[in-house]
């Protein structure tokens, strides 16, 4: 039975920021989307004013069998929450350019908040979330594909290094030149690696 994808973008919540990759995939795997109300340019909603409602989004569009999650940068931090809370309805994780529930600016990264509150005054809710699941990646026995850049100064290779030893079921891939958007702009070169991970 093909898989099912569930894509979750970052703070900029456009779920258009997946279709390169998306693309690339084989058309007879269902795939689903994410934008994040009030983030970025998405429509607001009154119900989602919190990292907690962007989780219980995700989680309420779970089917009967497990899915794969495929996040990028705040986006990853959701789906790891995502995980933990419903370990056996995820079967494989592709994380790219995140925090995944560690503190990225201990490691090295920039501090991205103050700039998104400035452009985004309506959501700084979302600069408010800072999950921390340090304690918990141990438990996530699922597969997991961690895909970094060597150029990102918001979630630097460290990050990726750090999860991976915590990942205990996890693979890094660091791409020369990859920025923040990698998975957008460099999705021919990822997509490889992320058919194969899925697969």
């Amino acid at each position: 039975m093909p898989p099912t994808l569930f894509f979750l973008p970052g703070a900029g919540a456009d779920p258009d920021f997946w279709r390169p990759l998306a693309d690339r995939l084989p058309p007879t795997w269902d795939k689903v989307r994410f934008g994040w109300p009030g983030l970025g340019a998405q429509p607001a909603d009154p119900a989602v004013r919190s990292f907690d409602d962007l989780v219980r989004r995700v989680e309420a569009r779970l089917v009967d069998r497990p899915v794969d999650l495929i996040a990028q940068s705040m986006g990853g931090a959701v789906a790891m929450a995502v995980t933990l809370r419903n370990p056996g309805r995820v079967r494989r994780l592709v994380l790219t350019v995140t925090s995944g529930g560690v503190d990225v600016e201990g490691l090295g990264g920039s501090n991205w908040r103050e700039t998104y509150r400035r452009n985004n005054p309506g959501a700084a809710w979302i600069t408010e979330a800072r999950p921390d699941f340090t304690d918990r990646l141990r438990g996530v026995t699922q597969p997991v594909l961690l895909l970094w850049g060597d150029a990102d100064p918001i979630s630097p290779v460290a990050v990726g290094e750090h999860l991976r030893g915590l990942l205990p079921n996890a693979a890094l891939r660091v791409l020369p030149g990859g920025d923040h958007d990698l998975a957008q702009t460099r999705a021919a070169e990822i997509a490889p690696w992320v058919l194969a991970h899925l697969s």
